[in-house]
């Protein structure tokens, strides 16, 4: 056996990032071992739950290896194999005669089933824009902080990871780390080490809240009133940091008032369900315990006033004047640290009449763009790529009717059949990371990361990009840019010259591994990058409630008096790997959690399925009755596919209303109410 050893990064949607080692056995050409890194400062030397078992993605039996086309009815996942050939021919055919009516018929929909700028953003963009279809708004995950974020701090940075260990105080604010964030654990447990209290604020007493020193299980939506009733304790206290404020902040003053005004801590501890006296005892840590290192993820903004929420928790942060100090301040993203060169990448130019581009449409109400009796003209092509839309968009219902229209010509690129992937007309073959090249950035630490494919494609299995070239030349395009390698397209992927990456080039890269981008430890040290920080912004209030969860100051709907919160599974990352063996075995099916107060009041039993349900549909799971949740929340680790759960998920019950600011998912913010599944309609 003769092995090597190729240095990966992982492509999934979490902010480690991690730099992995593929050992690969030239022998037979097969990958026989992936781990973390040990050289990487993140990394660790090890990998989360998920990623240490790839291989298992990689080799699975159930990998899409060839082109097919369907031959049953939609949904039903009845395909023949064809050639790649006949699939580009009629792919090719297909969307030229819906872009001769009209290109805007045709709607890409991609996200983040890859974080590499190279195969989702780069020769799909590119393939897009020369045709003219409908652009996508890609708001389901992120937009909403990260504009928040924008708004206030004037961009999106924050603490590294390994600077946590230095703080004196650590808040995870609406994360599950141990699930979500695993790699910031171990500065987390340096800092302890150290002597730094560790506080969770979850409506759930999470693998991470079950370590904390203290844990307050907020209801859910209700964040910026936590935020702002610190912050009226603060400054009742004159505990303000007034010397960072006055240096580096706008809207100080205006700020003091509302939060005196309005925000005591009976209020607060009404609305919040976090007794005044835990409420008072974290004000006096946060003060008398610098620096606070406050690791808020984005979960928290998924709920109507969620970009409010990241403001408030933001402005806590410099009242406090954390942001002075390495290690201290608010992490949501580092994203904004790294000089993407996107439109080199995208292309935007290829639009036929770059002045007047096509329309956009928010991925988030992907059930509304399929319906043609509400957006004109219709969507009649849906081309999805990096994401498996039927599991995991909101209001999963009306997705999946859309879906079935059979006027609606759908490809997916895919390794899996999928629920979505079962609804298309052209189902083709897609690479794991294993097998294309890659650059990444990061949004949980400041390193660039290449990732080199280790082995060759399985089966007739391309990238992104390579599906992408081929289909531009099927179609006649015949730019330059789409006749690039993915060599040069990694290349492409920053503005090198940019101060950041002084140092850094692509061949370093390749020779050394992972490299930082010059950024401070301390970046908002200083205020704002360009600017002052903006504590109170005109036309944004300090809170916006919950649309449809139980805020404290309203009662909630008689027949829907629960939260639905459906964070990510332990073994899951969003509804990836939901099909694998390990993941299969650990997560033993749908389930769903309940306070045992709750589940007195419905006469339900531990163990028994149930229907959680709402008036825009239903799914059903294992009950558990536990106080680890909060009365009056039901939680739900998912994404389930449909198909593996029954035929629906918590998407069943989602909204497809939007955030308070960048036009983002309400998922967090859903009433449902729960029955047992014995008699009830399936």
């Amino acid at each position: 056996m003769t092995l090597r050893t190729v240095r990966g990064a992982c492509p999934h949607d979490c902010p480690d990032t991690c730099s992995m080692l593929v050992t690969v056995d030239d022998d037979t050409g097969r990958a026989v071992r992936v781990r973390g890194d040990p050289r990487h400062r993140t990394t660790g030397g090890f990998l989360c739950a998920k990623v240490n078992r790839y291989l298992q993605r990689t080799y699975s039996p159930d990998r899409i290896l060839h082109p097919m086309r369907r031959v049953g009815p939609k949904g039903e996942g009845s395909f023949e194999r064809i050639s790649w050939d006949e699939a580009l021919d009629l792919v090719a055919e297909r969307l030229s005669e819906i872009a001769r009516n009209d290109p805007q018929r045709i709607l890409p929909y991609s996200y983040s089933g890859t974080l590499g700028l190279i195969q989702n953003g780069s020769m799909d963009f590119r393939f897009f824009h020369r045709l003219g279809a409908s652009l996508l708004d890609r708001t389901i995950c992120s937009t909403c902080g990260s504009e928040a974020l924008d708004e206030v701090m004037g961009s999106r940075l924050g603490p590294d990871m390994a600077e946590f260990a230095k703080a004196g105080t650590v808040v995870a604010w609406g994360t599950n780390l141990i699930t979500s964030n695993v790699h910031l654990w171990p500065f987390v447990k340096k800092a302890r080490a150290n002597g730094a209290r560790f506080m969770v604020i979850d409506p759930v007493r999470t693998r991470t809240a079950a370590q904390a020193d203290e844990h307050l299980p907020i209801r859910p939506g209700t964040d910026a009133a936590l935020a702002l009733g610190l912050m009226h304790l603060i400054f009742r206290w004159n505990r303000e940091d007034r010397g960072y404020l006055d240096a580096h902040c706008d809207g100080t003053d205006t700020l003091e008032q509302e939060v005196r005004a309005h925000w005591p801590p009976e209020r607060v501890a009404a609305m919040t369900g976090i007794p005044q006296p835990d409420l008072e005892a974290m004000a006096r840590r946060l003060v008398d315990a610098p620096p606070v290192a406050i690791r808020l993820n984005y979960g928290l903004q998924r709920h109507a006033g969620g970009g409010a929420a990241v403001r408030a928790i933001l402005a806590l942060a410099c009242v406090l004047g954390a942001w002075r100090h390495e290690g201290g301040g608010a992490m949501l993203s580092t994203s904004g640290a790294f000089p993407v060169d996107a439109r080199r990448l995208g292309r935007p130019d290829l639009l036929p009449n770059p002045s007047h581009p096509p329309r956009t449409v928010n991925m988030t109400r992907l059930g509304e763009a399929l319906d043609p009796q509400q957006t004109r003209p219709p969507v009649d092509a849906l081309f999805v790529y990096a994401s498996n839309p039927a599991a995991v968009a909101p209001d999963g219902g009306a997705v999946r009717t859309g879906l079935l229209r059979e006027d609606l010509f759908c490809v997916v690129h895919e390794l899996f059949m999928t629920d979505t992937a079962r609804h298309a007309d052209v189902l083709l073959p897609a690479t794991t990371q294993l097998e294309q090249l890659d650059i990444h950035k990061s949004y949980g630490h400041y390193d660039i990361l290449l990732n080199s494919p280790s082995i060759e494609p399985l089966g007739e299995a391309v990238p992104n990009t390579e599906l992408f070239r081929r289909l531009a030349a099927r179609m006649g395009f015949d730019d330059p840019c789409f006749r690039q390698s993915d060599e040069e397209l990694v290349r492409q992927a920053f503005r090198w010259s940019d101060p950041a990456m002084a140092g850094i080039d692509v061949d370093r890269l390749k020779r050394e591994g992972p490299l930082r981008v010059k950024q401070s430890s301390a970046p908002f040290a200083q205020g704002a990058p360009a600017g002052r920080i903006q504590l109170a912004l005109p036309g944004r209030p300090f809170y916006v409630p919950p649309a449809e969860n139980p805020d404290g100051e309203r009662e909630p709907r008689p027949d829907l008096g629960l939260v639905l919160l459906s964070p990510p599974a332990h073994h899951f990352l969003n509804s990836t790997f939901v099909n694998l063996p390990f993941a299969k075995r650990a997560e033993r099916g749908p389930k769903v959690r309940l306070h045992p107060r709750d589940a007195r009041a419905r006469s339900l039993r531990s163990g028994e399925t149930v229907e959680i349900y709402n008036d825009r549909g239903a799914f059903r799971a294992e009950l558990e009755i536990t106080e680890d949740v909060r009365p009056g929340v039901a939680c739900a680790p998912s994404i389930w596919w449909p198909s593996l759960a029954g035929g629906a998920n918590a998407n069943a019950v989602t909204s497809q209303r939007l955030t308070d600011v960048g036009r983002g998912a309400t998922f967090y913010d859903c009433a449902v109410e729960v029955r047992s599944a014995a008699g009830s309609a399936s």
